[in-house]
């Protein structure tokens, strides 16, 4: 038999506009399918799924009941090996999924040139695995990749042309509110890296480390619309890591704001 996806509840967002669903985790544990449907109400055609629920029938069926797509993923692969990046780039594939992002690499790996260039070695590794499935590999940052200066340039952005002269078809993931955490401008940045972003996590409160100071965008200090027109290419993962208030109230400001500013 087959089904109709439903589209009921608010205007839906631009394609471009994405949720991360790390921001809705918890909820996501008890119900995946009713998550999903919240989502939907509020509007978002894409979203943006994380770890072993990236890959699970049950997060694909409910995406396909509502019409959702999910065209990027966060998954750590850095350093795997080809059997495993093999694995994890068709599982992709098949749910549609053209981008696999690397969420996070720790600290220790970002405090010399040469630690930065491994990096960037097993990404190109990676990227040459996952175009046998049509897919494309990219890296999102935290504050440490920002905060580590190599001679007047940040690890980030030594990241940044290494896979230029060497792998140019990695792409990066700013998140925009780590950038700042780490003391630098996303603006600036994001015109520096130009076309090499592909998608920005766009967040907002004080920019301070502490995950429960984030708010919904537009209540913060970040000076989101500049961001995204600093990007205009790049998908808008609307994210909160923690916060004091209701993570899915946020969410739903967010996506609000986004549309009041015509940026949805």
């Amino acid at each position: 038999m087959t089904t109709t996806p439903t589209f009921a509840g608010a205007r839906r967002a631009s394609n471009q506009v994405s949720v991360q669903l790390y921001t809705v985790r918890e909820a996501l544990a008890d119900d995946v399918a009713g998550t999903v449907a919240r989502l939907a109400e509020l509007g978002f055609a894409s979203v943006e799924p994380f770890g072993e629920l990236a890959l699970s029938d049950e997060l694909a069926a409910a995406l396909a009941a509502h019409g959702i797509a999910a065209p990027t993923m966060h998954q750590s692969f850095v350093g795997s090996d080809d059997d495993a990046l093999d694995a994890l780039f068709a599982a992709a594939a098949a749910r549609g999924t053209r981008t696999v992002i690397d969420p996070f690499t720790p600290p220790e790996r970002w405090r010399t040139r040469e630690d930065v260039e491994a990096v960037a070695a097993e990404l190109a590794a990676a990227a040459a695995v996952a175009a046998r499935h049509g897919v494309r590999v990219g890296y999102h940052n935290h504050a440490h990749e920002l905060q580590s200066d190599l001679d007047g340039t940040t690890a980030f952005e030594v990241l940044a042309q290494r896979l230029a002269d060497v792998a140019p078809e990695v792409v990066l993931e700013v998140d925009t509110y780590w950038v700042a955490v780490g003391g630098h401008d996303p603006v600036a940045l994001l015109r520096r890296l130009g076309e090499q972003v592909v998608a920005v996590h766009l967040k907002d409160g004080p920019a301070t480390a502490d995950v429960l100071d984030q708010v919904a965008l537009g209540q913060g200090t970040l000076p989101v619309a500049d961001i995204v027109a600093a990007a205009p290419q790049a998908l808008r993962v609307i994210e909160l890591d923690d916060s004091r208030g209701d993570r899915f109230a946020a969410v739903a400001d967010g996506l609000a704001f986004l549309r009041e500013k015509g940026l949805a």
